[in-house]
């Protein structure tokens, strides 16, 4: 498929899910002005209607991009995920369909830290059960069970970006910090890397959870796990719903083998704020209950918006497709006089050769050239003449193997 490039009042940019108006100021600041900003999610039917004139499409974590939506996404050519992670897009099929994603792996790290320093204080020091028990009429001001987070051991499992911004944070405030992490990662400040995840539970007072979804990390926290964990020890979950099971977790509050947890992501969350929340963890006061608001707070919705909408800008713009989490990472400067072609096609054997012969054919100069692959597709910009962008584009476009192909400037 071959185009040309659009005049970028005719970009067709659709906001769901309330994303931060960050991004469409940003948007507006580089000259695109065809923007449809919507609080929540659209359902699927909806969704399949809209996006077939959409070219840029910005998400959070509900709106679900699956196969079915890719295929009526005719004109689409990037989807930003407005949040850290990227599973609500069926990434195999977007590059297959020659779509580049992108997200904002770094914009949330602060608040998700803080709201888990938060939570550990809270929990040594009894408060969630206090709270309740005060709003019952009941006081109960004792000091058992009530500890400093000083000196503590917290145990980090996952040494990312925002497990090793939490290391820093709770360094600060005296704790003896270790984690485990399946590679090996350079410690931050005073920070050590432990083995394996046994000793990391067996030796912390608290247990954070720091992962990414995938096979490895499903259930990683049985009934196995959690009796590992020290007696009197705190669990805290803000990365994935699906690394704790509930059940398990259940278990070890009613038999006090722990003495607190709190749970910010869930195996099943309501698809909106009107829909009902059921957890059997909402039986236990000394369990912290949130809504997925790890990343929310407004800093960081504002740094999202921002930061994911340069990056969709950028691909619009130029074709870069740095930092994209499914793309071959591409970037070429721009050459005054030069018209900038993409090529994105399946990685087979020899297209880049039949892309230079036409070129050749042609005596076409090409100014600049850069091809990355992976093991899917290739994706290739060039700058040549513009007077032969009209005649290369047509050329290009019926290369077998192309998935998309156009000129941008």
């Amino acid at each position: 498929m071959g185009s040309l490039s659009l005049d970028k009042s005719k970009i067709r940019i659709l906001l769901l899910e309330g994303v931060h108006t960050s991004a469409m100021e940003t948007f507006r600041q580089f000259g695109y002005s065809n923007i449809e900003q919507l609080p929540g999610s659209l359902p699927q039917d909806e969704l399949l209607k809209s996006i077939r004139n959409t070219h840029i499409l910005g998400i959070r974590s509900r709106t679900q991009i699956n196969e079915e939506v890719l295929k009526s996404a005719n004109k689409l050519i990037t989807i930003g995920c407005f949040c850290i992670g990227t599973n609500q897009v069926n990434l195999n099929e977007a590059v297959r369909n020659g779509v580049a994603v992108f997200n904002a792996p770094f914009s949330n790290t602060r608040s998700v830290a803080e709201l888990v320093i938060a939570e550990a204080i809270l929990l040594l020091r009894g408060i969630p059960e206090k709270n309740a028990r005060a709003h019952q009429g009941i006081w109960q001001k004792t000091a058992k069970n009530s500890f400093e987070i000083r000196g503590k051991k917290l145990g980090i499992v996952g040494y990312g970006n925002i497990g090793s911004q939490l290391s820093v944070l709770a360094e600060g405030l005296g704790m003896q910090v270790q984690f485990h992490d399946t590679v090996h990662k350079l410690p931050l400040g005073n920070a050590r890397q432990v083995k394996d995840l046994s000793t990391l539970l067996s030796d912390s007072d608290v247990v954070s959870f720091h992962v990414p979804e995938d096979k490895s990390t499903k259930g990683l926290m049985g009934e196995k796990e959690f009796q590992l964990m020290k007696k009197g020890s705190i669990l805290i979950n803000a990365s994935r719903g699906t690394v704790i099971n509930i059940d398990a977790l259940a278990s070890a509050l009613a038999s006090k083998h722990l003495s607190g947890a709190a749970i910010d992501v869930f195996p099943e969350e309501p698809v909106s704020t009107k829909d009902p929340f059921e957890s059997p963890l909402q039986q236990f006061d000394n369990c912290i209950l949130t809504p997925h608001v790890g990343g929310s707070t407004m800093e960081a919705q504002e740094n999202i918006g921002s930061e994911v909408a340069n990056k969709l800008i950028r691909f619009s713009d130029n074709g870069s497709s740095q930092t994209s989490v499914n793309f071959p990472q591409v970037a070429l400067p721009a050459h005054q006089g030069n018209h900038r072609i993409l090529h994105i096609h399946h990685n087979n054997p020899g297209i880049i050769a039949r892309i230079n012969h036409f070129f050749s054919e042609h005596s076409i100069n090409i100014s600049a050239q850069f091809l990355q692959t992976n093991e899917q597709i290739g994706y290739v910009v060039m700058d040549i003449d513009e007077e032969y962008s009209q005649l290369a584009i047509q050329e290009l476009s019926a290369i077998e193997g192309t998935i998309k192909a156009r000129v941008l400037f």
